[in-house]
């Protein structure tokens, strides 16, 4: 049977027995052994037990969660967060940018956008988890980024660091001899150091000898600090925007015009601080939209701009204006700005009821079916029609054709070339007395309330009228418009974000191409009453040619040999090998 160990010895203090059957060295007795097993004093348990040791305590784990949030690995894996948030925003459509094309997803997807939608990502930015990962990283940056900031401006006021005794050592090093005094050599290099802008200082140690120090390169830290807290004050401006401005959507027909107030808007999102009586009371009206689509080739149909002539007023008494409201060419008005962000057709109809009055006349504005040539849906609803209420369901076709197979209509182009619509006509109660809101695109209690007439379905060209068969009323197609579909965005805090992202990217220019550098010189009496100075450079990062015109303008390119020169101008990279050989 193996002799086993009673204890193992693997630490160092740690108490060695002996095996069984190991002998007994020379001189160890049994008050030895006592001795050797007994605790070390400072381990020893108090008398009567003692309390057992405490945990961190509530302030300890406050404490270690602060460092932890305030660590910059956590604030690039919440800066990671947030980018990786944003992907829904830039996938799927947002409330807040294009609510008709939201309508048109859950339309398409009944059952995958309600789960989308429990978790806001129709509208990411407005979401409670965007927001606590966007705060988490505001407060991350803040207490990762001002403390290194006031380590940064004193050490930018802190003397330069005095020379190390040897300088030969250094990754950049030269040696040479001069005629002048060691003072006579310190002062040049104190005027030369300065000269190129570097932080001079200078002294004596009692082994070393006098010596210059000189330091310069603190503004690639410098840039590095200001892109960061640039950051930290975009992220502030896009909270200052979020929580006091607004944006709003809304849908003009030509011809309409819109006035700056809740009503006015389709869909309306404040910001958490924003009081609705802060509304600027500008104005405009669309006169004309136009866009313009490519007409040959492989990318025929494909819209090439979009313009939308407007006039508006900055308040009811202030002279109208004219603009052409582009695509990335938003109108500012009233500190607010009006982007263009979609359009579509609004055909024109006239409905009569049985008595041949005017029960309806306007245009409608009806929602793309599809993108590429502008398939359209929409609804008109005349409740003034008597005895019975009116409504129809109707699909144009802006450029109307036949499909290869002849048996249906397609539109082949999306401008409105050749515009037809379908009417199926309705009758009955539409629902509007009973005061329940609806939307404008859909008719509510078909087969319910509302009834289809009987044969009421045609097929119009612009000018041409539908009588319905069982003399109920009319229905006349009078051409088509096109409208509009504008963001009105106020944002208090664009220019502070936009300051702040100029001055992150010039702050990140800096931290790349500045570097810092220091400098030592010293110089001690040699043999034949000549000088020695010794020169040494430290650069954070790749090494420098400064160096050695440093060193060519301390000794004087006219007093030093050939030979000498090479050296010097390549001591830097062998002091570099020598130093990594070390």
């Amino acid at each position: 049977m193996s002799d086993t160990p009673n204890t193992t010895d693997t630490a160092p203090g740690a108490v060695r027995t002996r095996t069984e059957g190991e002998a007994r060295t020379e001189g160890e007795t049994d008050e030895t052994l006592e001795a050797a097993a007994a605790a070390p004093a400072g381990l020893t348990a108090p008398e009567g037990g003692g309390p057992a040791p405490k945990g961190l305590g509530v302030v300890g784990w406050l404490r270690w969660g602060w460092r932890q949030l305030t660590s910059m690995r956590t604030a690039l894996v919440l800066l990671f967060l947030v980018a990786l948030g944003a992907v829904p925003g830039s996938i799927l459509p947002q409330r807040g940018q294009a609510p008709e094309r939201v309508a048109e997803y859950f339309e398409q997807h009944k059952t995958l956008a309600p789960w989308l939608d429990r978790f806001s990502l129709f509208d990411v930015f407005a979401a409670p988890w965007f927001a606590a990962i966007y705060i988490l990283l505001f407060v991350s940056l803040a207490g990762c980024v001002l403390p290194r900031a006031f380590h940064h401006y004193r050490a930018m006021r802190s003397r330069p660091p005095a020379a190390p005794r040897n300088l030969l050592r250094l990754p950049q090093s030269a040696t040479y001899e001069t005629d002048a005094t060691p003072d006579e050599a310190l002062t040049q290099a104190r005027a030369l150091l300065r000269r190129r802008r570097f932080r001079v200082d200078e002294g004596e140690t009692p082994k070393a000898g006098r010596w210059v120090a000189a330091e310069k390169g603190y503004l690639g830290e410098t840039g590095n600090l200001v892109f960061h807290l640039a950051l930290l004050g975009l992220l502030f401006a896009l909270g200052v925007g979020n929580a006091f401005g607004y944006r709003g959507n809304v849908l003009v027909t030509e011809g309409k015009s819109f006035a700056n107030s809740l009503a006015q808007y389709d869909q309306f999102t404040p910001g958490r601080q924003f009081d609705s009586s802060e509304l600027a009371p500008f104005s405009f009206r669309l006169d004309d939209f136009t866009a313009t689509y490519e007409t040959q080739g492989t990318r025929r149909g494909q819209a090439t701009d979009y313009l939308a002539k407007v006039h508006y007023r900055e308040t009811p008494t202030s002279p109208e204006k004219s603009y052409d409201l582009r695509v990335n060419h938003p109108l500012n008005v009233g500190g607010a700005k009006v982007y263009l962000l979609n359009h579509g057709y609004s055909p024109v109809f006239t409905v009569r009821d049985a008595k041949g009055n005017v029960a309806y006349q306007d245009a409608v504005p009806f929602l793309p079916m599809e993108q590429r040539n502008y398939t359209s849906e929409g609804v008109i609803k005349a409740p003034d029609a008597e005895p019975e209420q009116l409504a129809f369901y109707a699909i144009l076709w802006p450029s109307a054709a036949s499909s290869e197979d002849g048996k249906q209509i397609i539109s082949a182009f999306p401008a409105a070339l050749r515009p037809v619509v379908t009417i199926t006509a309705f009758k009955g109660d539409i629902g509007l007395d009973a005061g329940t809101p609806q939307s404008v695109y859909r008719l509510e209690g078909l087969g319910k309330t509302l009834q289809p007439v009987k044969g009421g379905q045609k097929l119009l060209e612009p000018g041409q009228t539908f009588q319905l068969p069982d003399g109920s009323g009319s229905i006349t197609f009078e051409g088509v418009r096109e409208w509009a579909s504008l963001s009105v965005n106020h944002d208090p805090g664009r220019m502070p974000a936009l300051a702040a992202a100029i001055l992150a990217v010039v702050g990140l220019i800096a931290s790349f191409m500045v570097r810092r550098r220091r400098v030592w010189v010293r110089a001690r009496p040699g043999t034949g009453g000549r000088t020695v100075v010794e020169v040494g450079g430290l650069t954070l990062g790749h090494p420098t040619s400064e160096f050695d015109e440093i060193v060519t303008a301390l000794r004087g390119t006219e007093d030093a040999p050939k030979d000498d020169r090479k050296k010097d101008a390549s001591g830097g990279a062998d002091a570099s090998a020598t130093e990594a050989k070390e």
